[in-house]
């Protein structure tokens, strides 16, 4: 019995580490998308649409070197494994590339401030960032090949990552207020998450263990992966093409819904501060549904919870569309949207993890960190391409930001980016997952692979 304890607080202990990786990475994940433009702007003195320019760019570079880097985790060799050295090498680098991004001298002028944003800005995103997100991404599918455990992995992972950007979003403008309410006050601020985020780092390195070992082995070392082979066989593994599909059209979702979620509280329902309500919901039933959800992936799979999810997602959609600003419609629907958010979360990461096994099957290639580099350079561009797309519709249908009444057309175009475009991609989902048949064939794959590792050992 005791023996039993302390297995399943081992297992806990090791869920919990691995979830705080993910925790660190939303520290700086979400102060780029929450504060960044708004430092920039308000403390720093960088022009908007420059800063704009520069992180439009800059998401070519970032979907270039996630790709590079995970060629390299591929080929890393250690006696902590392929992707867990990343996370103590680059963990303290992360915590000072963060502070760096919110030090912007402001003494200098528009030209030098602008390279400054510039070289930070990528130094973050594009090196340091991918640096260790990636590796990270590729850690799941390292540390077991048991479907459910990796389904498990993923709630944890998607339960710390939440609560990393629930530090950020509560805790970085009291902070920022507490250190004097300027540019120096946005630097301090940061070094105390650099701390926070280098402690989760640490936790997630020593905390995790690799035992996933590729079949393919030449005198008892792994083999590397040639780049061009490693690609060729990604386009051969049809599970990985759905799941980068859809990893690409969900960001790209996420990003315009997001983007246009102040405009349809104000304009549509008819309050900003509706804005609070719907995330805040949205969010506490989320954290709270992946408790429970684990259950369901033993019972149903992670395929048909997934598919679940979208159709509640849908159902919860609809029913803001039509709640005519009634709070009671608008609480129901955020429950709705949080319980089918709460089963993406528990799934997706996972059956990424799953198209590895697959690939390895398939092609006779293991490729944890190309896998997942590609699914990373896919839903960065649907990230990037989300943004312009909010813009593009909303002037397209004629929104005014000053205007107290906005033109039927631009009511339109934000009912378009906050609720028909969820739509289209979530149904698009639901045809995608009719295909996904890797559920029911995956303990055959592993089997088989077991199978050929002892083989390849006689």
């Amino acid at each position: 019995m005791e023996r039993k304890n302390k297995q399943t607080f081992a297992r806990l202990a090791e869920r919990f580490s691995y979830g705080c990786g993910d925790f660190g990475c939303n520290i700086i994940y979400t102060a780029m998308s929450a504060f960044l433009l708004f430092y920039y702007t308000d403390y720093a003195g960088v022009n908007a649409a420059a800063v704009g320019t520069i992180m439009l760019i800059s998401r070519v570079f970032d979907g270039i070197s996630d790709i590079i880097m995970g060629v390299i985790v591929d080929r890393t060799k250690s006696k902590f494994g392929k992707a867990r050295p990343w996370l103590l090498r680059m963990c303290i680098p992360f915590a000072i590339s963060g502070i760096l991004l919110f030090s912007v001298p402001t003494d200098w002028a528009e030209t030098p401030k602008l390279v400054y944003v510039f070289i930070t800005y990528n130094l973050v995103s594009t090196v340091i960032y991918t640096a260790i997100n990636v590796p990270y991404s590729a850690l799941n599918a390292l540390m077991t090949q048991d479907a459910y455990e990796r389904s498990v992995l993923s709630i944890f992972r998607n339960l710390l990552a939440t609560a990393g950007t629930l530090l950020i979003n509560t805790f970085t403008l009291p902070l920022v207020e507490k250190f004097g309410d300027n540019a120096s006050a946005w630097t301090k601020t940061f070094c105390v998450f650099g701390v926070v985020a280098v402690a989760a780092f640490l936790i997630n390195f020593f905390g995790t263990k690799e035992r996933v070992k590729p079949v393919a082995q030449e005198n008892g070392q792994v083999k590397d992966v040639p780049f061009k082979e490693g690609v060729k066989a990604l386009f051969q593994n049809k599970y990985w093409i759905m799941m980068t599909g859809m990893l690409a059209l969900f960001f790209l979702m996420y990003s315009v819904n997001g983007g246009a979620t102040v405009f349809y509280a104000k304009d549509i329902l008819g309050s900003r501060d509706l804005v609070a309500t719907i995330n805040g919901i949205f969010n506490v039933v989320q954290i709270a549904g992946m408790f429970f959800i684990a259950m369901l992936v033993k019972k149903l799979g992670k395929r048909n919870v997934f598919a679940v999810g979208l159709v509640l997602d849908i159902v919860g959609m609809l029913i803001l569309n039509f709640s005519g600003g009634s709070m009671t419609l608008i609480v129901v629907s955020s429950i709705i949207r949080g319980i089918g958010n709460s089963c993406g979360g528990a799934t997706m990461w996972a059956m990424v993890s799953d198209t590895i096994d697959y690939g390895e099957w398939k092609t006779g290639y293991r490729t944890e960190g190309l896998v997942n580099s590609a699914c990373s350079f896919g839903y960065k561009i649907g990230n990037g391409i989300g943004s312009a797309l909010l813009g593009v519709i909303l002037e397209a249908g004629g929104y005014v930001g000053e205007a107290l009444v906005q033109t039927p057309e631009a009511l339109f175009s934000i009912k378009i980016c906050f609720v028909w475009i969820p739509i289209v991609v979530y149904v698009i989902g639901l045809v995608i997952m009719k295909f996904w048949n890797l559920d029911k064939e995956f303990d055959g794959i592993l089997a088989e692979l077991q199978a050929r590792k002892a083989g390849n050992r006689k």
